[in-house]
């Protein structure tokens, strides 16, 4: 039951994830265009992506940290209760009492984060550069922190850069409308698109490596 928890948790966060990282890149086709450039770099054209490319596509990787961090999977945490009274940050918190971490809004902190409602991945290669989304570094914690994180995050994070990689690898993607893609967000636990995104794909890899 657990691996099954986990499988579907890491394809619905990949898929949420995918959808926003793709939006924003239609409507910022420079970064786009760079990371096709590293694409193309690093793994050429006559061959498709493979999981041992990953770790040199380091503007594809930060392009994914700056998505999670706009639009994390889960805005909230889930609840905590204290098990005892505490004070956190000069705020007193009885005993038994619940929290929640506004995750989306801890992300957009401008008192950390610089233009934090700016899609701008380079921040991830210099000024926020040693910041992961693990849960250690609490500044950015898309998939919460300690023993209750996104049951799905190691399958994610495997499964999202690839896929990005190998779509954007593959085809060359862009709107079929004249304007910018709507990015309204649902009001609900998991954080999706409230509108649907079209997008037009058109290869870019020899005719054989389809």
């Amino acid at each position: 039951m657990r691996y099954k928890a986990i499988l579907l948790a890491g394809v619905d966060v990949t898929t949420g994830t995918l959808t926003w990282a793709l939006s924003l890149l239609l409507n910022n086709p420079k970064t786009l265009k760079k990371v096709q450039e590293e694409l193309d770099q690093n793994i050429g054209r006559d061959r498709q992506v493979n999981e041992t490319d990953i770790d040199k596509l380091v503007y594809l990787q930060a392009v994914i940290k700056e998505t999670l961090r706009l639009y994390p999977p889960g805005p909230l945490a889930l609840p905590h209760e204290s098990s005892q009274d505490c004070t956190v940050g000069g705020y007193h918190i009885a005993a038994r009492t619940r929290l929640l971490v506004n995750i989306w809004k801890l992300q957009r902190d401008p008192k950390v984060w610089s233009d934090p409602n700016e899609f701008h991945p380079e921040r991830f290669l210099t000024t926020q550069k040693s910041i992961d989304v693990k849960g250690r570094d609490f500044e950015l914690i898309p998939f919460g922190s300690g023993r209750r994180m996104c049951t799905g995050m190691s399958l994610a994070l495997k499964l999202m850069p690839l896929s990005l990689a190998s779509l954007l690898h593959g085809f060359e993607v862009s709107s079929p409308r004249d304007e910018p893609v709507d990015m309204g967000e649902t009001l609900e636990l998991t954080n999706h698109k409230s509108a649907v995104v079209e997008v037009l794909l058109n290869p870019r890899l020899p005719a054989q490596l389809y």
